[in-house]
């Protein structure tokens, strides 16, 4: 018998649970960034850098030191300088937290959320490594610098959105930075494709990194099946699957179509990666990918 999911005992073991999944992780991630040959870095190019950018609201997490008091004292709400460097060297993640992202086609082979986490941390370390600063959109965690980041990062990645699919969150990115959204993208791309150009229209580029099983690419199912979402809130019975394969194929293709598209038009990157691959390809692809979108 499990604890209710609001009882103490539940929150202990969520919890326990959760601090037992963040060395794993960090160790993975850790040891999958060593692989990347780090190429020239955007923090260290010529050109401006510690020009002043704009005022920005301040987050909890901000040192009380970068507080501008003096434009702070015409309003109700703390300030902060940002200067340039800051914005465009500020990473913001966001993976995909809904229970779509549990799935994995075959035993042996990582779930997508597994993936898709393992991706971002080693991502975030490469970046912090290089003097950048990471968090997550959503304003829970801003950007910050140092290795002391990364804990906090890998707590957030590790989160149940508690949909079937979640929607991708944009807010309280600092403008003009960059992004990394890690998701199959399976849910509503409308939702996907707004969030992207709410992104854009404030200047941040960015990597759009879709994860799928390869049993979500081929659909090998036949005879009777019945498809039901992780979750559990969507279910639908097939007598002959294998008559869907065609329309499923034809569907997945125009989602990816789409989803390039959108990068192409806001001049973000996609890229679509399989469990069944080494992840180190498209890490080395998403460092270099982000390398250019910080140009």
């Amino acid at each position: 018998m499990t604890a209710a999911p609001d009882s103490r005992a539940g929150l202990r073991f969520a919890a326990g649970e959760l601090a037992g999944a963040l060395p794993p992780l960090l160790a993975a991630a850790e040891q999958l960034a060593a692989t990347v040959m780090l190429g020239e870095h955007g923090r260290r190019r010529a050109g401006t850098g510690d020009e002043f950018w704009q005022y920005r609201p301040a987050h909890p997490a901000d040192p009380v030191r970068l507080i501008d008091w003096r434009r702070s004292a015409r309003s109700d709400t703390h300030f902060v300088r940002e200067r340039e460097w800051q914005a465009a060297q500020s990473v913001s993640f966001w993976v995909d937290g809904g229970r779509s992202m549990a799935y994995s086609g075959a035993r042996g082979r990582p779930q997508k959320a597994a993936r898709a986490r393992l991706l971002g941390m080693a991502l975030a370390v490469l970046l912090v490594r290089a003097g950048e600063r990471v968090g997550t959109a959503g304003g829970d965690l801003p950007p910050r610098s140092g290795q002391a980041q990364l804990l906090p990062l890998a707590s957030a990645f590790l989160r149940d959105d508690g949909a079937d699919y979640a929607v991708p969150a944009v807010a309280e990115i600092p403008a003009h930075s960059r992004m990394v959204m890690l998701s199959d993208f399976l849910g509503d791309i409308a939702a996907t494709e707004a969030a992207v150009a709410r992104a854009a229209d404030r200047g941040v580029r960015g990597l759009l990194i879709q994860v799928l099983d390869p049993a979500e690419e081929s659909f090998p199912f036949d005879g009777r099946t019945i498809f039901e979402s992780m979750g559990g809130g969507m279910r639908h019975e097939s007598l002959r699957a294998g008559d869907l394969r065609a329309r499923y194929r034809a569907r997945l293709d125009e989602r990816k179509g789409r989803l390039e598209t959108l990068a192409r038009r806001t001049g973000w990157h996609w890229h679509c990666h399989h469990t069944d691959a080494p992840a180190l390809g498209v890490l080395s692809w998403a460092w270099h990918a982000l390398d250019g979108a910080r140009r």
